[in-house]
């Protein structure tokens, strides 16, 4: 029933598998490198990318980037704006993205708007979620734009009346002596 070979077998070799939290996010071509902010870094204030961000060290501000991979030891607190974005640490803020994808170690307490959702067994989830056609409608495009929503509104100062030309002084008159005319009685 069973025949065995005279030629060996050969091995089968299977490719590695990384651990889940070392995976990269697939970046289209010509995305190129991505920024990092490393582990020993805080950032405080706006962080504005065309490209790819990934971010290891903690931001106190918003993101906004075409593709965002958020590190298990980093720290966001302020809103996330992305195409993409793979969330393995701590976000206290809102979150809107085409695609989002919650890894098992992550923290969220926040809103999420969405395109596409996924969240990982082990995921810590605070917040409603909701899925929409076009979740970075309101994200800022640019730093000017970000500038103009967040800054006080400037009010350009009235320019100056105009002052009336003072009217010109009469001509100086000494004044006349009163002209007496009669006599006046004392008592007396």
């Amino acid at each position: 029933m069973f025949v065995k070979s005279k030629e060996p077998e050969a091995p089968v070799s299977t490719p590695p598998q990384q651990p889940a939290a070392q995976t990269q996010v697939k970046r289209p071509p010509g995305r190129g490198v991505p920024s990092i902010i490393s582990a020993d870094l805080i950032v405080r204030g706006t962080l504005f990318s065309a490209g790819d961000v990934q971010v290891d060290g903690k931001v106190d501000g918003d993101i906004r980037a075409g593709g965002l991979v958020i590190g298990e030891k980093a720290v966001i607190t302020g809103d996330v704006y992305a195409e993409e974005a793979v969330i393995r640490g701590r976000v206290e803020g809102g979150i809107s993205a085409r695609k989002v994808q919650l890894a098992a170690t992550c923290h969220v307490q926040g809103n999420i708007l969405h395109e596409a959702l996924s969240v990982e067994i082990g995921a810590y989830f605070d917040g409603n979620c909701r899925h929409s056609d076009n979740p970075l409608a309101n994200a800022p495009e640019n730093i000017a734009a970000a500038e103009r929503r967040s800054a006080p509104a400037q009010v350009a100062p009235a320019p100056p009346r105009p002052q009336p030309a003072p009217a010109p002084a009469p001509a100086a008159v000494a004044p006349k002596p009163a002209a007496v005319s009669g006599q006046a009685a004392l008592p007396g």
